[in-house]
């Protein structure tokens, strides 16, 4: 992906957490609560040496990556979530200032985590942002895919496009789905055969 990005711009997440300091209820809502809860619960391994998780915004589910991670990689695109995120004091979590458009890191992961941010990216774009995901993550790692399913008229792509497009790649086996009226949670493995 790059920086001409069809995807929702940088300036949208600025003026919500500025509007808000925790826009997206991820500290208070039950929906959020609930989500986290079934999102780990659904990771194969009890524990994972690396982890990567863009779209940190103030570090809950970091928080809970980390209690099962020796490293943690959070990054978000704004900066007001990340000082928020860095104020929990997660001795194991490096928290980031990055956007995916800009470049994923050069490093691979046992456990690469998107929750509730591929929706943002534009349909054209998005098996390049799987192939990214694909390519973060170790063979044999793990790829976990959540995200709200109600249409919100400013994200350009739906939690049902973001995860077909995750399913449709031939490098990452589905070992186990979630689906309800409001979430959808995929859990995949990278396959040893991806490049």
């Amino acid at each position: 992906m790059s920086g001409q990005s069809k995807g929702v711009p940088a300036s949208y997440f600025e003026r919500m957490y500025e509007a808000d300091p925790d826009p997206w209820g991820f500290e208070s809502r039950w929906y959020e609560r609930r989500k986290y809860a079934l999102t780990m619960a659904m990771l194969p391994n009890e524990r994972y040496r690396s982890a990567f998780e863009p779209g940190c915004s103030v570090g809950v589910l970091s928080e809970l990556i980390a209690g099962r991670a020796d490293h943690v990689l959070s990054t978000d695109i704004a900066e007001a979530p990340l000082r928020r995120a860095r104020e929990r004091g997660i001795p194991n979590v490096e928290f980031r200032r990055e956007s995916l458009h800009d470049g994923w890191p050069d490093q691979q992961f046992d456990l690469v985590m998107l929750s509730e941010m591929c929706y943002y990216v534009h349909p054209a774009e998005l098996d390049a942002l799987v192939s990214k995901a694909v390519d973060a993550a170790e063979p044999g790692g793990t790829v976990c895919v959540a995200h709200w399913r109600h249409e919100v008229p400013e994200y350009p792509s739906s939690a049902a496009e973001v995860h077909t497009a995750f399913r449709a790649s031939p490098h990452l086996l589905l070992r186990a789905e979630y689906r309800d009226d409001d979430v959808l949670v995929d859990v995949f493995t990278r396959s040893a055969t991806a490049l």
